[in-house]
């Protein structure tokens, strides 16, 4: 169980340390080592240990984590931002903002190309952009 609540610690940190994507917008690396993380993660949780014991406690243990934080989100607003992140603004009256794209390494491009898709054809009609703790970008237009 120490093995496992360790390594969910340093699993922890390392996704919320990563730029706020969906998968879709993964880099091509990013979706691999999501793909392998599971299995890196085994060998050390169990080290080496294949009996059903040790996974069911491997993988108990993360599910109780997993819980753990769930409840703590739901109950504390201060963890709650901790955990899952804060809304960032990144277009301020058409302007993108270098530093918060810079801090979120979000190409202005991506920012455009999430615009387009809302139907908004130019940043200068927005009027905030924000990056929401999913990854996904909400605008609020002066025209919607």
């Amino acid at each position: 169980m120490v093995r496992a609540t360790v390594t969910f610690g340093v699993l922890f940190a390392i996704t919320r340390g990563m730029p706020r994507r969906t998968l879709a917008d993964m880099a091509p690396f990013e979706m691999l080592l999501l793909m392998t993380l599971g299995d890196i993660v085994q060998q050390g949780v169990t080290q080496e240990d294949y009996s059903v014991t040790g996974s069911i406690l491997a993988v108990s243990t993360f599910a109780g984590w997993a819980l753990v934080l769930s409840y703590a989100t739901w109950r504390w607003k201060r963890v709650a931002r901790l955990v899952e992140g804060e809304p960032l603004v990144i277009v301020r009256d058409g302007a993108p903002l270098a530093d918060a794209l810079r801090v979120e390494r979000l190409p202005v491009n991506e920012v455009m190309e999430a615009a387009r898709q809302q139907g908004i054809a130019d940043l200068s009609t927005v009027r905030l952009a924000i990056l929401e703790p999913n990854g996904r970008i909400s605008f609020l237009s002066d025209h919607h």
